[in-house]
C-alpha cells in the first residue's frame, strides 16, 4: 500500500528526483548490492531491501532506519551492479531526504568514510586511528566489542599500533579529498 504520497509524488518519484536516485525503477532486485556491501551487517535493512521498500512506498520506515546513514561510499555495490544503478548514490539520495526532514539515526552510524577521508589526507589509512576516531565520535561502549578483534589483528601484525609514514604525494591526496568534500557540501557530488 502506498502510504508515502507527498504532494502529487509517490516516495519512489521523490527518490528518483534526487541526484543519484534517478535509476531506482531499473533495479531488478538481484541482490548484488547487498552481497557486495562491506558494512551490510550494520544496516537495519540491506540496500536491496531499501530499494524494494522505497518502491513499495514505505517512506517512514526507510527514512527512520539507520541504513541510509551507514553507507561508507566504498562503491563496491556501484561497481558490481549489473544494471548500472549506482546504489551508493541512491542510498545517499535517501540520506539527503532523511537529513533534510530531520531524521536522525537511532543507533551509532558508521560515518567511516568521513574518518577515512581524514586518514587519507596522509596518503595511507591507519586503521587503529580510524577505528578509535570512529568509536570516540560515535559510541565508545559500542566499540568495546571489537577490542578482542583489534588485539588479535595487532598480535598478527595486521593492524599497526603506530601511524604509517606519509606517502609521496600525500599533499595531492589531501587536496583531492578537500575538493571532494567541497563538492559534496555544494551538492555536486555524492
Amino acid at each position: 500500500m502506498e502510504t508515502t504520497i507527498r504532494g502529487a509524488k509517490t516516495f519512489v518519484d521523490e527518490v528518483a528526483a534526487e541526484p543519484g536516485g534517478e535509476k531506482i525503477n531499473e533495479c531488478i532486485q538481484c541482490g548484488v548490492c547487498s552481497g557486495s556491501c562491506t558494512t551490510v551487517e550494520w544496516w537495519e535493512h540491506p540496500p536491496r531491501k531499501i530499494i524494494a521498500m522505497i518502491r513499495a512506498g514505505k517512506r517512514e520506515q526507510v527514512l527512520s532506519s539507520t541504513s541510509a546513514f551507514n553507507c561508507v561510499t566504498c562503491y563496491l555495490c556501484t561497481v558490481r551492479c549489473p544494471r548500472g544503478i549506482k546504489p551508493a548514490q541512491l542510498i545517499h539520495a535517501v540520506e539527503a531526504i532523511a537529513e533534510r526532514e530531520g531524521y536522525k539515526p537511532k543507533t551509532p552510524t558508521i560515518k567511516l568514510f568521513r574518518s577515512l577521508r581524514n586518514a587519507m589526507r596522509q596518503g595511507r589509512v591507519w586503521e587503529l586511528g580510524m577505528a578509535l576516531r570512529f568509536y570516540l565520535t560515535s559510541n565508545i561502549l559500542y566499540g568495546l566489542k571489537d577490542v578482542p578483534l583489534a588485539l588479535s589483528l595487532m598480535r598478527r601484525g595486521l593492524m599497526p599500533i603506530f601511524p604509517p609514514k606519509k606517502v609521496k604525494g600525500s599533499r595531492e591526496v589531501a587536496a583531492i579529498m578537500d575538493k571532494v568534500e567541497a563538492m559534496q557540501k555544494a551538492g555536486g557530488a555524492q
